[in-house]
């Protein structure tokens, strides 16, 4: 899981395959819950990239991408948002959610 941090967004959501951001807050309990689950997940996923970015530090992204509650997690597939998700998830439940897409 890579944390974002400021490149051009297009370099990040614009990829080809699939990309899931998680939209988090440092204060958000959930945020931090969920936060594992992902890198377990990218861990055994190669094929697909997983950022995570900072709703406070990168505000712009997250008004562009219509982020209203955190944690969202947006999994986009050719530069396309294709899905999201919003609040804590077990790791099947993501699993299962970004399989759908591959």
């Amino acid at each position: 899981m890579i944390d974002y941090q400021g490149q051009p967004y297009q370099e990040v959501i614009g990829q080809q395959g699939l990309v899931v951001v998680q939209y988090f807050a440092t204060w958000c309990g959930p945020c931090k819950m969920l936060k594992p689950v992902l890198e377990a997940i990218s861990g055994e996923m190669q094929d697909v990239k997983f950022y995570r970015s900072d709703i406070d530090l990168f505000r712009a992204q997250a008004i562009e991408a219509g982020i209203k509650s955190v944690p969202t997690v947006v999994l986009y597939k050719d530069g396309e948002e294709v899905d999201r998700t919003s609040g804590y998830q077990p790791k099947e439940r993501v699993e299962a959610w970004i399989n759908q897409f591959k």
